[in-house]
């Protein structure tokens, strides 16, 4: 049993930016945290640091017993035969998993607002959250990634909701259930359903599966805001006991994007809606039509949530995005360096069509790193052969940790190579990373927008790329 009087938190796992952002949250609130990881790097790291929070290098039973916390909050990447949780199972400590820490500590007293969807999971939950603070709602917000115009990855708000990127990743070893089923939304927002996390979901059946829990925890007075232009996505309207919102592009959405301009660093949309009569008209400088779908679902959220139109109006244009997402590291010589964390072969493909419609007449380099267990596999091998269509140039870098994987599984980064390239595109394998910066270094010419894609660091690369252009 849980004591009502914690004051000491101790973190397995802490290195990640989720169990990095809970650990601020919870030392802003007044705990007293620590925690530990097998890596600890900056920025977390040193943030951490910067906060008193006392780190652990390496996980051993010892460590816990040094701060000798009230309770254990566990992540997800911890395993069970981890000695921290071998010590907290075998001496009945109380813990939680980190979905449970942010229902407990957070969501009791503010109602849940939370972005779900296999992807722009990130960039709705930020942009939402945002434009609740411009319009003075107030809102707490937990986001998987940095916003650039907080410089955090939350928001320790007093307002009526907070804000959450719903997870449908598993929670830890001892709930394999996703993390989204923890945090009670009053609103919920999907933005799209695919297979995705090969290593926990055996197929598309099971994801629509726990997408179809998170429907049904919408109340009777909530309301859940789908993408309609996504079979997946409607199918959940059946789940819900709540109210059910539609968006998109499609005729019978409640929410139809009725026009779209794209111009340089700017599009501009107008909207049918619920409300008026007309068409209401936004810009933002989110590229892409998948970005326009994302911040039409946060105008209907925000608008549940009781800001105005004009309020949001004001405050869409100057948000200044996500760290990592079309996230512009350098501009030198001609030469623009971004960072992406594009992965999925639709994220690609969407994010490269987006960057052609924002930047046209530039020479677009795809640099791609498959880092993460789905796209190391050959489950997404035919589907990434059309995703860099928009690109003038792939640069596709050999997989890390594919013996991980068994051979019959695994992605074949030279074949996906050639059939790219049979698509009239010029494409190129690399072993490495240095020999792909080297190769960019040496043909980068003005005008070239280098677009490096992964869900991990890419060894550094766009940061060497900056480095090494600006002299």
């Amino acid at each position: 049993m849980i004591s009502n009087e914690i004051k000491k938190i101790y973190m397995v796992g802490i290195g990640g930016i989720a169990m990095g952002t809970l650990a601020t949250m919870l030392k802003e609130s007044g705990y007293r945290v620590a925690g530990s990881d097998h890596n600890l790097y900056p920025p977390m790291s040193t943030h951490l640091q910067t906060l008193g929070v006392p780190l652990f290098e390496g996980f051993a039973a010892g460590n816990p017993q040094k701060f000798d916390p009230d309770l254990f909050v566990i992540g997800n990447v911890v395993r069970r035969e981890n000695p921290e949780a071998q010590y907290i199972l075998s001496q009945d400590r109380p813990y939680l998993s980190m979905p449970q820490a942010i229902e407990r500590f957070f969501l009791s007293r503010q109602k849940g607002l939370v972005v779900a969807g296999t992807h722009g999971k990130s960039t709705t939950t930020s942009l939402l959250a945002w434009v609740l603070e411009r319009g003075g709602l107030d809102p707490g917000a937990f986001v998987g990634a940095f916003v650039k115009d907080w410089g955090a990855s939350f928001r320790l708000g007093r307002g009526e909701y907070m804000v959450i990127e719903g997870d449908e990743y598993d929670t830890a070893f001892f709930d394999k259930g996703p993390k989204f089923l923890h945090y009670r939304p009053h609103i919920g927002i999907v933005t799209g359903i695919e297979f995705d996390h090969a290593d926990i979901f055996p197929d598309l059946d099971a994801i629509r599966k726990a997408f179809a829990g998170f429907a049904r925890l919408i109340p009777e007075n909530g309301y859940l805001i789908l993408n309609a232009d996504e079979p997946n996505c409607r199918a959940l309207a059946a789940q819900c006991a709540g109210k059910v919102l539609t968006y998109g592009f499609s005729e019978d959405t409640d929410w139809r994007i009725a026009s779209v301009e794209y111009g340089a660093g700017q599009v501009s949309f107008s909207l049918r809606n619920p409300y008026t009569s007309g068409e209401e008209v936004f810009r933002s400088k989110l590229s892409g039509r998948h970005n326009v779908g994302n911040v039409t679902a946060v105008i209907a959220a925000a608008r549940l949530a009781g800001m105005p139109f004009d309020g949001l109006r004001e405050a869409i244009p100057h948000f200044g995005g996500v760290k990592r997402r079309q996230d512009v590291v350098c501009e030198s010589g001609g030469v623009t360096v971004m960072d992406d964390f594009a992965h999925h072969p639709t994220a690609v493909r969407e994010t490269l069509s987006g960057l052609r419609d924002f930047y046209p007449g530039r020479r677009i380099v795809a640099a791609f790193e498959p880092r993460t267990n789905s796209s190391r596999r050959k489950v997404f091998q035919d589907q990434y052969v059309s995703s860099f269509d928009s690109a003038d140039l792939v640069l596709i870098k050999q997989p890390s940790g594919l013996d991980a994987i068994p051979e019959g599984d695994r992605l074949d980064p030279r074949l996906l190579v050639e059939r790219i390239g049979s698509r009239g595109k010029d494409a190129r394998f690399f072993e490495d990373s240095d020999e792909l910066a080297a190769f960019i270094l040496e043909s980068a010419r003005p005008g070239d927008l280098i677009v490096c894609m992964s869900n991990g660091s890419f060894d550094g690369l766009p940061q060497k790329l900056g480095k090494a252009l600006k002299g």
